[in-house]
């Protein structure tokens, strides 16, 4: 506690443990760079389709003419790398590096993009990944985008902690299975952001039926969801039921998911716009 303290936290110069006035952590992109809105793609647990949400998002609003990048924050798996097809080297010049553009003109930063094997594992600590991560933010330059989607590594650890709080997101979309236990751990992702004033902006459920080519009917084979249930239980809203489809996962496999002609997240685009 600074000599002569008066408990006046806001007229105050000096900073002591005492100090209650809340702490601006949000980082600058890259002087060069423009970002309109900045989304994130979060889920509580791995294996719910993060990053095919992440893509389904990006490739809807690309088809919207809006200009659009992917932040990969998921520094140990990447995927959207090969989900789009883009490869090679990242490219700069003295005054920093440029995002790798997809074949329908999506920028694209991620890991898998500066090793020299994809197939190598980084193989590093939390902290050294959330740095990449805020490299990825202010050392890139990210021309004219009006959507950033930052695709983010499962659960509630030292990057989805470091995005919320380095990078002034729009808000987040939440992405789940139908899974009992899912949907409870999709509940520690809601107070997480809630604990960071991050504002949510809906639920999105991955895997939510199958429907038959023969009869069309919807087949639970994951379980009952209890999407409506969480939404309800926070008031959320339910963006987008994303069905099990084969030929999505084809499709991602070869690096094509620009052209799969089905994206199932226009509403959620929609409300994006909205916003």
């Amino acid at each position: 506690m600074a000599e002569g303290c008066t408990h006046n936290c806001s007229s105050c110069g000096t900073t002591c443990g005492q100090d209650t006035r809340k702490k601006d952590f949000h980082e600058a992109p890259h002087e060069l760079s423009t970002i309109r809105h900045v989304v994130s793609v979060v889920s509580g647990k791995g294996g719910v389709g993060k990053s095919l949400v992440t893509g389904l998002m990006a490739v809807a609003m690309s088809r919207k003419g809006k200009h659009v990048g992917i932040l990969d924050a998921d520094i140990t798996g990447p995927s959207i790398p090969k989900m789009f097809g883009v490869s090679g080297e990242v490219t700069g010049s003295e005054k920093g590096a440029y995002p790798v553009k997809s074949a329908h003109g999506i920028d694209i930063v991620s890991m898998n993009l500066l090793l020299d094997d994809k197939t190598d594992p980084v193989v590093w600590r939390g902290p050294v990944i959330s740095g990449v991560v805020k490299q990825f933010w202010h050392d890139f330059i990210w021309e004219d985008v009006d959507y950033l989607f930052v695709d983010m590594p499962p659960g509630t650890g030292d990057v989805p902690l470091t995005v919320m709080q380095s990078i002034r997101l729009d808000g987040i979309l939440i992405v789940t299975s139908p899974q009992e236990l899912v949907s409870m751990i999709v509940e520690k992702a809601v107070k997480m952001a809630s604990l960071m004033n991050v504002p949510i902006l809906g639920l999105i459920e991955n895997m939510s039926y199958f429907a038959c080519p023969d009869c069309g009917k919807h087949h639970e084979i994951f379980g009952k969801s209890h999407i409506e249930e969480i939404a309800k239980t926070y008031g959320l809203d339910v963006l987008a039921r994303i069905p099990i489809v084969p030929n999505i996962t084809a499709e991602c496999d070869a690096g094509q998911i620009e052209t799969f002609e089905k994206t199932y997240v226009d509403e959620a685009v929609e409300r994006l716009l909205r916003a």
